[in-house]
């Protein structure tokens, strides 16, 4: 079983500096919004629609950060082999909105604090995608 999801690395400009999305999901972990890819959908749209639903941030891609790839067990399914492509999307609303079923908090947070938390309360398979992402924010602030 394959299944292919899409999401960002969410940020905003707010007084001149860069703040980044978090996301703090039902198991206590920090994430990113992301989700599976709907029939008709491109990657892009997946990642918009999911960054809304999960966030309710309208966004707009800037750049592409990375695809990732692992498995997991699903108990019906048995192995998935899972990709996920990631995007920097820029906020375009700031009245954020948590889907309570599987998203604790959402909240903005300095590039180096997004670092930090990525690395002490992240899944090790998104460290190098907040990595590239705070990279090029970087830029910006």
């Amino acid at each position: 079983m394959e299944e292919i999801s899409a999401g960002g690395v969410v940020y905003r400009i707010e007084q001149g500096q860069v703040k980044v999305m978090i996301i703090k999901d039902r198991f206590g972990s920090m994430t990113l919004p992301k989700g599976k890819m709907e029939a008709g959908e491109t990657i892009e749209q997946t990642a918009l629609r999911e960054i809304k639903e999960e966030t309710g941030i309208d966004g707009e891609i800037k750049h592409t950060l990375e695809t990732i790839h692992y498995t997991y067990e699903h108990e019906q399914l048995g192995t998935v082999k899972k990709t996920v492509h990631y995007y920097l999307v820029l906020a375009n609303s700031t009245n954020i909105t948590v889907q309570e079923e599987e998203i604790d908090d959402v909240y903005w947070v300095s590039i180096n604090e997004a670092l930090t938390l990525q690395r002490n309360e992240g899944y090790d398979n998104n460290d190098s995608v907040v990595e590239k992402a705070c990279s090029l924010l970087e830029m910006l602030g």
